[in-house]
């Protein structure tokens, strides 16, 4: 089964589901005119009669559970890269002195550390 058919059969379940107190009050299912839809009646959306009971989860529901998040991390990822553009040359070009620019900081950094610690470290050790 794919993930749209679970996803499909979820949908088609909530659909159906109310409380057994709605259908104890006398309520009862409307069929109405369809509008350019499929043919055939159609039940009144203040009414859906419950297939499965609310009470005790189904697989279906374990596994919605785990596809929902997972799905809309899907979605958020391919909107994220169709926003992503590939950088310009002059813009690229920036990006890399900043970046050169930093290696080079953090360079000198260590270097002038080392050479500090390296005299310092003698006249601890003695050697």
């Amino acid at each position: 089964m794919s993930t749209t058919e679970v996803v499909k059969s979820y949908q088609q379940k909530q659909a159906l589901e109310t409380t057994v107190s709605d259908l104890g009050k006398g309520a009862t299912l409307l069929p109405r005119p369809h509008k350019g839809r499929t043919p055939g009646a159609q039940f009144s959306p203040k009414l859906r009669v419950s297939v499965l009971s609310n009470s005790h989860p189904t697989n279906l529901d374990q596994v919605m559970e785990f596809v929902k998040p997972s799905w809309q991390f899907v979605k958020d990822s391919v909107l994220l890269v169709k926003r992503c553009t590939k950088p310009h040359r002059r813009e690229f070009q920036k990006i890399a002195m900043a970046k050169a620019i930093g290696f080079a900081i953090m360079g000198f950094i260590g270097f002038f550390m080392k050479q500090i610690h390296i005299p310092i470290n003698n006249i601890i050790v003695g050697g």
